[in-house]
């Protein structure tokens, strides 16, 4: 059995991807994804936090319905048809708590489909032969503790790639399976991952997005099909989406911006 070469390898973990700089052994080609930009300096990919954004909100406006209803029945708590306090203790014990429930889960839902800029694209630029990384760094199950933008650049050889498969229960006894490829950032000569993330978390796009990208380093634009690219800006969003409408606008450093775009 093959084991991973890399110290840690990625959750979930299925295989290696050949090296920045090893000769292909995937056909370059994108499924359901296309560069939003491409020329001979730079390559640049969008990446969505979630595939249903824009969706995740509206549960948030309705876990907000749903929070009047359960003040409203603590405060009529005494109208309560029983004298027995340790069951009118135990009704506003459960009370409070989905009450608790209803104001958590209402900023999870929010911050997750809001708080994430419009998109977290990454730039390969070929002729400095680095990748510019726009993150996003969050707490999931806190929506009350600070979520930032992340911005770096890392050397492209010391990039690795791994391909990676995790497997979750459904609450109604399901199975949702999630692919992907992940970009960890090495120390130099070793294979200690200093850093992580995501090239793609779309089952469609997982070995075949890492060599279309190498390819581009290795050889630019030869053999790409430049229809392929769909040049738009990452801040031009949909009207109807309204989670993307109010999320922060993507805003490169000013120094990375004109880096990541230009030869040396």
């Amino acid at each position: 059995m093959v084991a991973p070469k890399l110290n840690p390898p990625c959750r979930g973990w299925q295989q290696d991807l050949p090296g920045p700089n090893e000769p292909l052994a995937e056909a370059p080609m994108l499924l359901w994804l296309a560069p939003t930009h491409l020329d001979d300096i730079y390559l640049e990919l969008a990446r969505n936090t979630m595939a249903i954004r824009g969706l995740v909100v509206w549960f948030a406006l309705f876990s907000v319905l749903m929070a009047p209803f359960f003040i409203w029945a603590l405060l009529t708590i005494g109208d309560l048809d029983t004298n027995d306090g340790v069951e009118i203790a135990l009704f506003a014990l459960v009370d409070v708590a989905m009450l608790a429930l209803c104001l958590w889960s209402a900023g999870i839902f929010y911050r997750m489909d809001v708080s994430p800029p419009r998109d977290l694209p990454l730039r390969f630029n070929r002729l400095r032969r680095k990748v510019y990384v726009y993150g996003f760094h969050s707490v999931w199950w806190n929506p009350f503790t600070r979520w930032y933008v992340t911005t770096a650049s890392y050397d492209w050889d010391d990039l690795r790639a791994e391909k990676w498969k995790v497997r979750a229960a459904t609450a109604n006894g399901g199975l949702i399976i999630k692919e992907g490829v992940s970009i960890a950032v090495v120390r130099p000569g070793t294979n200690e991952v200093i850093e992580r993330f995501d090239l793609s978390t779309r089952a469609a796009n997982t070995s075949n997005v890492w060599a279309y990208v190498c390819h581009y380093m290795q050889l630019g634009r030869q053999g790409l099909d430049p229809s392929e690219a769909e040049p738009h800006d990452a801040n031009d969003v949909p009207p109807y989406n309204l989670a993307l409408r109010l999320a922060p606008r993507v805003e490169w450093p000013a120094d990375m911006d004109a880096e990541s775009r230009s030869a040396p």
